[in-house]
C-alpha cells in the first residue's frame, strides 16, 4: 500500500467511527469564498491561505479547515441537534522548515446541541481519546472562555479590554498589552513624542502640517485614531491585583482537578470568571462520566491561544513528541452566532490528522 492510501484508509477508518457515533457524513468545497471567511479564521490562516482571485465569484481560497463551512451550512439548513463529520484534504502554506504539508487530510466531528454543552465537550473529547488510544498521545486541555471571562471583568476602559480580547490569541502581543496597560512596562519613546505633539495642537493640524495626504485611512480615521490614543493615555492603570490575578491565570498548568481547585480560590478575587468556573467544573464532572482521569488531565489556562481565532471555551490537542498536534479542537459558540445572522447554538467539534496518525502506528513505508 503506497504512503498515500494508508494515510486515506486511515481516514476512512476514523470517518466511520464518527458515523458509528451518530454523525451525519458532509462535504465542503474545495474552493471557499474568502473576505470575511479569512477573518473569522484569525491572522495565522489569513497568513497561510492560498487566495486566488476568480473572475465570476471574487476572491476564493483552498479550503483551510472544515469547520467553518460546515457551520455555514448548519446555520443555512440544519436541524438541532446535529452530528456531523467529513473527511478531505485542507491547504494551508507552511514556513520553510516546517514539518506539516501544505496539503493534507483532515478528518473531523462536529457537535450542535443546546441541551448539555458541556456534556457535548466531554462527547468529543472521549470519543477521540478512545480512537486514539494506544498511540502514546499526550492529551493536553484548556479553556479560553475563562481567560475571556477574566478580561471582560476588568475595571478598565472598554477600548483597553477589547484589545487584550482582540490579542488573545497572539501571546507575545497580548502580553505586552498588559504589561503596558498594568504599568509594568513603559510606554514607548516613540508614542510619548506623539501624545506631546497631539497635545500641543490638533490631530487635524497635524495632517495639514505633515503635507500630501499618503495611505489608506481617511483623515476622519486618523482623528479618531488620534483622539483614542490621548483618552488611552488619561486611562489609570489595570489594578495591581487584577493585573497579578491575570498573570497567574496565563501561567495555569496544573492537572484539572487541581487547575479547578485554584481557580475556585481566585474566583472570589475574579468574579466575573465564576459562570466560567462553574462550566469548567460541570464540563470534569461529564468527562469523568465518560471514564476520563481528571485528576492526572492537563490542564494549561493558556492552551489554544495560538490555534484558530473562533475558539471561545473548551480547547484540546492530542500531541507527540517531536509532531505537528495529532488531533486538537475546541468549542466556538460565538462563531454560530456570527454566521447564523443572529441564530446561534452551542457547538464544538475537533479535527485528526490521519496522516500523522498513520505514521504513529506504522503504516507509512
Amino acid at each position: 500500500m503506497t504512503p498515500k492510501a494508508a494515510i486515506r484508509a486511515e481516514g476512512k477508518r476514523l470517518l466511520a467511527a464518527f458515523l458509528e457515533a451518530g454523525a451525519v457524513a458532509v462535504e465542503a468545497d474545495i474552493l471557499q469564498p474568502a473576505g470575511t471567511l479569512l477573518d473569522l479564521y484569525g491572522e495565522d490562516i489569513r497568513a497561510r491561505a492560498y487566495v486566488t482571485d476568480d473572475p465570476l465569484r471574487g476572491e476564493m481560497m483552498l479550503r483551510p479547515d472544515f469547520t467553518v463551512p460546515v457551520v455555514q451550512a448548519h446555520m443555512a439548513h440544519g436541524a438541532e441537534p446535529a452530528r456531523y463529520a467529513y473527511l478531505g484534504e485542507v491547504f494551508r502554506k507552511q514556513t520553510r522548515g516546517a514539518q506539516e504539508a501544505c496539503e493534507y487530510l483532515q478528518v473531523g466531528y462536529e457537535v450542535f446541541d443546546r441541551s448539555a454543552p458541556e456534556a457535548a465537550d466531554a462527547e468529543v473529547f472521549a470519543l477521540f481519546g478512545d480512537l486514539l488510544g494506544g498511540l502514546g498521545l499526550r492529551p493536553v486541555t484548556g479553556d479560553i472562555g475563562i481567560l475571556m471571562a477574566a478580561v471582560r471583568g476588568l475595571e478598565t476602559a472598554e477600548r483597553r479590554k477589547a484589545a487584550l480580547l482582540r490579542h488573545i490569541w497572539r501571546p507575545a502581543r497580548f502580553k505586552a498589552l498588559l504589561d503596558r496597560f498594568s504599568g509594568r512596562a513603559p510606554v514607548p519613546v516613540g508614542r510619548l513624542r506623539l501624545l506631546e505633539r497631539l497635545r500641543a495642537g490638533s490631530p487635524l493640524a497635524l495632517i495639514e502640517e505633515a503635507g500630501t495626504f499618503v495611505g489608506l485611512r481617511s483623515a476622519e480615521e486618523i482623528v479618531e485614531r488620534a483622539e483614542a490614543l490621548l483618552a488611552d493615555a488619561e486611562t489609570p492603570p489595570i489594578r495591581a491585583t487584577e493585573a497579578a490575578l491575570l498573570y497567574d491565570l496565563l501561567t495555569l498548568e496544573a492537572p484539572a482537578a487541581h487547575a479547578l481547585a485554584h481557580l475556585r480560590g481566585i474566583a472570589p478575587m475574579l468574579p466575573a470568571i465564576v459562570p466560567a468556573v462553574d462550566r469548567f467544573a460541570a464540563r470534569l464532572e461529564a468527562l469523568a462520566a465518560k471514564g476520563v482521569a481528571v485528576e492526572t488531565l492537563a490542564f494549561e489556562a493558556s492552551h489554544g491561544r495560538t490555534a484558530l481565532e473562533y475558539y471561545d471555551g473548551f480547547v484540546f490537542s492530542f500531541v507527540a513528541e517531536g509532531m505537528p498536534p495529532v488531533a486538537s479542537g475546541g468549542r466556538y459558540d460565538a462563531l454560530t452566532a456570527v454566521l447564523g445572522a443572529g441564530a446561534f447554538i452551542p457547538a464544538v467539534g475537533g479535527v485528526i490528522q490521519p496522516g500523522l496518525v498513520a505514521r504513529l502506528r506504522g503504516a507509512l513505508a
